[in-house]
C-alpha cells in the first residue's frame, strides 16, 4: 500500500479550501483517507496553513510520501 500525504479539496465552486490528509494513493482525491493532518486555505490573505507537525513527522518516518504541493507547504511551516 503506497501512502501519500496530499490535499483533499473542500469548499464551494471558486472558493477552494483544502484539508491535508494521509491517504492510500489508489483512493480518489476527495475519497477515503486514513488521517487528517491539518488544513490549507489559499483564499485568505495571507494564506492560512495549519498542520499537526508531530503527526506529519510520524507519517513521513513511516514511509508516507508528500505530494509536491504538500512538500512546499510543509517546508513553509518548518516541518521539513
Amino acid at each position: 500500500m503506497a501512502v501519500k500525504i496530499r490535499l483533499r479539496r473542500m469548499g464551494v465552486k471558486k472558493a477552494p479550501f483544502y484539508r491535508i490528509v494521509v491517504a492510500d494513493s489508489r483512493y480518489p482525491r476527495d475519497g477515503r483517507f486514513i488521517e487528517e493532518l491539518g488544513y490549507y486555505d489559499p483564499t485568505k490573505e495571507p494564506t492560512v496553513v495549519k498542520v499537526d507537525g508531530e503527526k506529519a513527522k510520524k507519517w513521513i518516518a513511516n514511509g508516507a510520501q508528500p505530494t509536491d504541493t504538500v512538500k512546499v507547504l510543509l517546508k513553509k511551516t518548518g516541518i521539513l
